[in-house]
């Protein structure tokens, strides 16, 4: 066999197996799929392990600046603002609109806290174009107690 093709079988040999691998490796991914899938959480049992150690607080209509401007988003449940002993928790009037994938913009009138009345708008992370509204509710605090045990 002349070298040319000796060259040209190995060369295919590397891609047959390139090939099969890629393959291999789509077919555990599918496989893996559904078994990950079961594994991820609820949005409520998301919030539900954030909110463990921690008691609720009185409804505010407003809370601070400086917490707004730490949110975490709980696809389908809440905003979650601020970080450390209290966190807030905002779970919208429509809370199963609540999505990761969205921006919210906030209009102020005013004060330079988040409140309940303020005008909400998302606008979808990836296009751009405006996702829908944001009807807040009060924000519900929720601080961590101590265990003295």
């Amino acid at each position: 066999m002349s070298t040319a093709k000796q060259s040209l079988n190995r060369a295919s040999q590397h891609t047959a197996l390139g090939v099969i691998a890629t393959a291999a490796a789509l077919a555990i991914a599918l496989v893996a799929s559904p078994a990950e899938a079961k594994k991820k959480k609820s949005g409520e049992e998301e919030l539900a392990e954030l909110l463990e150690g921690r008691v609720a607080g009185e409804p505010q209509r407003c809370i601070r600046r400086h917490v707004s401007n730490r949110m975490r988003t709980i696809d389908g449940t809440a905003f979650v603002y601020g970080r450390g002993d209290t966190i807030y928790v905002q779970r919208t009037k429509h809370p199963e609109d609540i999505d990761d994938d969205d921006v919210l913009v906030t209009r102020k009138f005013g004060s330079s806290d988040l409140c309940r009345l303020d005008q909400v708008t998302k606008i979808d992370r990836f296009n751009g174009f405006y996702a829908g509204n944001v009807f807040f509710d009060d924000f519900v605090p929720y601080t961590r107690v101590e265990d003295n045990s």
